[in-house]
């Protein structure tokens, strides 16, 4: 059973940030500035905030996986469909234990937004930000976002509750 919110330390070694991460910290919800605060202070799909903000769908691009037993876990970028930029990076690890093969099977397939398939097949849902992050972006997220190298960006940490199971762990971080 995973823990009771996404452990970022846990999440980070899944996928080693060397390359697009130089440093964080956690902030209080209300230090999060316009615009990220309200792209990530909420309990919406960060697919469903990101298509409205940009006024377009979003894809997926997965960058690595890891696929083990029942766990899964991703890196991915969130890019619009009108021009391809960069909205959003992720890291994602899904507890398939508390789903339908389905949505599963979709998942896996890497070719939709999770926040997307779970909506499709009418999943009960719950979104729980669980803590908020000022990111200094590494090299890699610099040319995703196509940013200053020492402008700062935000995310945050968030659980999916599935039909009342904690089944998705998140850190989510917003293009400038």
């Amino acid at each position: 059973m995973p823990a009771v919110a996404p452990n970022l330390t846990d999440l980070l070694a899944l996928f080693p940030p060397a390359d697009w991460l130089r440093a964080y910290e956690y902030i209080p919800a209300e230090q999060v500035p316009e615009p990220f605060h309200q792209l990530l202070v909420h309990e919406h799909h960060m697919t469903v905030t990101v298509e409205a903000r940009h006024g377009c769908l979003v894809d997926v691009r997965v960058l690595q996986r890891i696929h083990e037993d029942d766990t899964y876990a991703r890196k991915i970028l969130l890019t619009r469909q009108s021009d391809g930029q960069v909205v959003q990076f992720g890291l994602v690890r899904i507890h398939f234990q508390y789903g339908s093969a389905a949505v599963r099977d979709e998942i896996v397939a890497g070719q939709t937004p999770i926040g997307r398939i779970l909506i499709n097949h009418d999943v009960l849902r719950r979104i729980e930000p669980t803590a908020f992050l000022r990111v200094l972006p590494g090299p890699a997220m610099v040319e995703w976002f196509a940013m200053k190298p020492a402008q700062a960006v935000y995310g945050r940490l968030a659980l999916i509750h599935c039909d009342n199971q904690p089944a998705v762990e998140l850190m989510e971080v917003v293009a400038p």
